[in-house]
């Protein structure tokens, strides 16, 4: 069987989609990833995977250059002849479906992993223009969602029409690689991980760390990740260098692997107002038993239950943001309490294992057959769009 990802990068791939990919190829699967590969080539080609590159414009401007990248999509897909092909965001999903179409390609997954920075701006004509976008795309395909927010939002529009949807919370986390260790002793360190994106939270969390400061609460702000430069509310690399020179927080930047800055972390922080899936970076703290605190908006509230594995705050909320982090950093056994609850969820609901085998049974059902080695069941709603 012959399996195709699309995707705009190979990092994303990467840290997303990767032990997918690597359990299709234990069940005998043929997997091709088309990406831009980026640094992250050599491993994609570790992992046993072929490599296509192919590379986005993700401006406005930069769409007339995608038009040669559909044609190049239309080759491919009919030279490679897929069973499958696995779209993963915007871009590919828009883009894919049409190559896909133009190739006969007999199953198409289309998978929306949260709606980003278009769908949370006050930007009407956008968000028509990519709704439209969207619909057109969907017919006749498979649409994985992360969260039953989008899921709803989609049907409220009229966007799944002739489409089959169904929801699996997030992309999957390995539970042996993330998982919990002893709390680390001395000034507590409050993490946000994540792209360095305004709407993601960081300038907020400052706000409230201010705010906690002059309470006298002493506490580190860490920041781990990289801006997104072709995204309109990536945040300036000069103002967080100011940030970092300044001391008002530590920014790493783009980080590797992020299993040991999450255990030197106190707390985990994603004050975020963007329409997440579900946030990884929760998924791996979670799993590294941290206790998290996060807003009450879709995606992230799959993920956190308020008073169970963490505490939910509402969107662009500094003071309310400073005082549940004040709550958590003041009470150690609380934080331990959440932090097994969060394990425990991710072992439930968020696993590699549980999320590969929902994957899988989706595709099983859209192919109509198993794959060379038998794999267990897993519970995957379905329906049908009207």
């Amino acid at each position: 069987m012959r399996i195709l990802f699309l995707v705009t990068d190979g990092w994303y791939f990467l840290s997303h989609r990767l032990h997918l990919a690597v359990a299709l190829r234990e069940r005998g699967c043929e997997v091709h990833v088309a990406t831009d590969p980026g640094a992250a080539a050599g491993a994609l080609a570790a992992a046993g995977l072929n490599v296509i590159p192919l590379r986005f414009a993700r401006s406005v401007l930069g769409q007339a250059r995608n038009a040669l990248c559909l044609a190049r999509l239309v080759r491919c897909y009919r030279r490679l002849r897929p069973d499958l092909v696995h779209h993963v965001a915007l871009l590919p999903i828009v883009y894919g479906s049409l190559a896909a179409r133009a190739a006969g390609v007999p199953a198409v997954v289309n998978a929306v992993p949260g709606l980003g920075y278009a769908f949370s701006a006050r930007r009407p004509l956008l968000r028509a223009t990519l709704e439209r976008a969207y619909g057109f795309a969907l017919r006749g395909s498979h649409v994985l969602f992360q969260n039953p927010d989008d899921a709803e939002l989609f049907q409220r529009r009229g966007l799944l029409r002739n489409a089959r949807w169904s929801v699996v919370p997030g992309a999957g986390v390995d539970t042996r690689r993330f998982a919990p260790g002893p709390e680390p002793e001395g000034v507590p360190v409050v993490l946000l991980c994540a792209r360095m994106l305004w709407s993601k939270g960081p300038g907020l969390l400052l706000e409230a760390s201010a705010l906690l400061r002059a309470r006298g609460l002493a506490h580190e702000i860490v920041l781990a990740g990289e801006p997104h430069a072709s995204n309109p509310d990536a945040i300036p690399r000069a103002e967080l260098e100011r940030w970092h020179a300044s001391g008002r927080a530590r920014w790493l930047g783009a980080v590797a692997d992020m299993a040991p800055v999450l255990r030197a972390a106190t707390l985990v922080v994603l004050p975020s107002s963007y329409r997440e899936g579900v946030p990884l970076a929760l998924i791996e703290a979670a799993a590294c038993g941290k206790a998290l605190v996060t807003t009450d908006a879709p995606g992230c509230r799959e993920i956190v239950r308020d008073g169970v594995n963490g505490l939910l705050v509402p969107a662009r909320d500094a003071p309310a943001l400073a005082q549940a982090i004040a709550t958590l950093l003041a009470d150690p056994a609380r934080r331990a309490e959440l932090g097994r609850a969060g394990r425990r969820l991710v072992e439930e609901r968020f696993s590699t294992t549980v999320v590969n085998e929902a994957v899988l049974e989706l595709y099983r059902a859209r192919l109509g057959r198993d794959f060379h080695a038998p794999a267990a069941r897993a519970d995957l709603e379905t329906v049908r769009g009207d």
